[in-house]
């Protein structure tokens, strides 16, 4: 094998390396070996050829290397790796899970505290025994609340009068 074919194949390896560093994250250590096989490939195309090679494959190495890192970016959300970096979608996050949807029944319903909230406790509505947290402020127990609003899962109540019905009433309350 000659010096500029074992150039080419250094400047192959060193882009191949590059690839497997998206898809075998190393660190840094297989870009490394990339920088430092196509920077020798390079200069042996310009130290073993002609002038001519050395200055083609030098312009093959400015076009490749920008091109095979443009397609690592736009490839790297579907690997392995990429899809670990992503942000959890609606769908698959805590507040959407069908259990927790089911507390969004009880917004707007008034219910009576069973035990003290400080701020968290547990409140009755039509006979449902719910874990709820009050805006901040404790309320004793047997105390009428209303649930105001339904977060991740969490039941937020705020203490009221005596209400004139315990039925929902609309979803547009305060």
């Amino acid at each position: 094998m000659d010096n500029v074919t074992l150039a080419f194949v250094l400047i192959a390896c060193g882009l191949l390396l590059m690839m497997a560093e998206m898809f075998m994250p190393t660190g840094g250590i297989f870009f490394i070996f990339s920088a430092g096989c196509i920077l020798t490939g390079l200069t042996l195309s310009f130290l073993y050829g002609e002038t001519y090679t050395g200055i083609a494959t030098l312009i093959a190495v400015f076009v490749l290397v920008p091109a095979v890192s443009a397609g690592m970016i736009y490839w790297f959300p579907a690997t392995a790796m990429g899809d670990r970096l992503q942000p959890p979608t609606e769908e698959t996050s805590i507040a959407h899970m069908a259990g927790l949807q089911e507390l969004d029944q009880y917004k707007g319903r008034v219910g009576k505290s069973s035990s003290a909230l400080r701020p968290s406790g547990v409140v009755d509505f039509d006979g449902n025994r719910i874990d709820c947290v009050s805006e901040g402020m404790m309320i004793e127990p047997g105390q009428w609340v209303r649930c105001i609003d339904v977060k991740s899962g969490r039941v937020i109540v705020r203490q009221i009068d005596k209400p004139a019905t315990t039925k929902f009433e609309h979803p547009d309350f305060e």
